[in-house]
């Protein structure tokens, strides 16, 4: 399985971008369209108005997108995410300039 640093956020329940939101270890299937994170298995949609991933147990919509540097990853809210502790010292190299694991080449 693929595995990336992703910033996640919960859309459900919560006005626009307000939900809780983490930088996180992901693991993806060998087709991306399952997202592996804490123990849920998220599976990619389309067509909604603001999330890409659905968790098909509970029906809760998910944003799942690489971070990005400027640290701006929330379109409307400047509050920033939590960060898993396994993946700190790569996330704060991927801030300082270094590219994040698996993304060595684009």
């Amino acid at each position: 399985m693929a595995e990336r640093i992703m910033y996640i956020q919960l859309k459900t329940g919560y006005n626009t971008d307000r939900g809780p939101a983490w930088i996180s270890r992901v693991r993806f299937s060998k087709s991306w369209r399952t997202a592996y994170f804490h123990d849920l298995a998220l599976r990619q949609v389309s067509g909604l108005f603001d999330a890409n991933f659905v968790d098909p147990a509970t029906g809760d919509e998910y944003w799942v997108s690489g971070p990005k540097r400027d640290r701006t990853d929330g379109r409307y809210t400047n509050q920033l995410p939590s960060v898993d502790d396994d993946v700190i010292d790569e996330y704060e190299a991927f801030l300082a300039g270094a590219p994040l694991p698996g993304k060595e080449k684009g």
